[in-house]
């Protein structure tokens, strides 16, 4: 298992460099890399899908599903990436990947949570990057893996992590000090290192490791910075990942929306929430 340096020239392993953490299924692993492949065919995709078939049958329904809501429903695996097309199928993928690597934890309640935090914050973020110039599959992909680091640090203690997100409230900077307290790790470094372990696309390190830090002043706005303020809106639309999270009023988080994406982004916090809602029930129901 690879090593992360951390203060100065001191090396630690990762909390669960011990146990038999659950893989990130290999076929989504393995999508990831062909759809961004400029020459990939796509029955090469419909092959690979394919050969999981459990992995195959849950993303064939969650196609078909409110998710995605398409005219006409997909009998197979090549249709529905016909239908969805190459960018598409890499967040479904992610979406499916995601909840096969929490299994049977995702039934516990601060797992459930999580789950949904993450899922929101990938819709929502899809919303704000059509409004304005990033790629929209681009900000659903990384929206379902940036919480990433938390559902590995859940599945290692799901009853710790889960007594801590229940008993801690503020800031996502308090929640960061008390996994570090229990892990010696925050899920900002443990996403980071488990796309490393998991060699999946080197662009999700700096979201998965990055998307709490504080907004540049410069005026700058990329993809980091639109997970941020989409993580903090599916908080505010009742997704937090924890009990007694802070939450932002929705008015200010609008302010921080650049002019463009702030003039193209007519969502109210009560048709987001709706939507939000509505697509998740839809997953959740496969």
């Amino acid at each position: 298992m690879a090593q992360i340096e951390r203060h100065g020239d001191e090396a630690i392993n990762p909390p669960w460099a011990h146990l038999r953490l659950p893989p990130f299924p290999q076929v989504a692993v393995r999508v990831l890399q062909l759809a961004n492949n400029e020459n990939v065919q796509l029955h090469q995709l419909s092959e690979l899908i394919s050969s999981d078939p459990a992995f195959a049958s849950e993303v064939l329904t969650i196609a078909n599903s409110l998710l995605y809501a398409p005219r006409f429903p997909a009998s197979s695996i090549l249709q529905a990436i016909a239908v969805l097309g190459a960018n598409n199928l890499q967040g479904l993928c992610l979406t499916v990947g995601v909840r096969t690597y929490m299994g049977k934890t995702l039934s516990l309640p601060c797992m459930r949570a999580i789950w949904r935090h993450n899922l929101a914050c990938a819709l929502i973020a899809e919303q704000l990057a059509s409004a304005g110039f990033l790629d929209k599959d681009i900000a659903y992909t990384a929206g379902v893996m940036h919480d990433i680091g938390r559902l590995a640090l859940a599945v290692i203690r799901p009853r710790e992590y889960g007594l801590l997100l229940g008993t801690h409230s503020g800031s996502p900077e308090s929640i960061l000090k008390a996994e570090r307290e229990l892990f010696g790790w925050d899920h900002c470094e443990a996403g980071r290192q488990l796309i490393a372990d998991w060699k999946l696309p080197t662009e999700f390190e700096a979201i998965v490791s990055g998307h709490h830090a504080p907004r540049k002043r410069d005026g700058s706005w990329g993809m980091i910075d639109l997970l941020n303020v989409s993580c903090r809106m599916a908080d505010t639309a009742g997704f937090a990942a924890f009990p007694g999270a802070e939450t932002t009023p929705f008015p200010d988080l609008l302010d921080e929306l650049p002019a463009r994406e702030r003039r193209l982004f007519h969502a109210t916090i009560e048709t987001l929430t709706f939507e939000v809602a509505k697509k998740i029930n839809a997953v959740e129901s496969v």
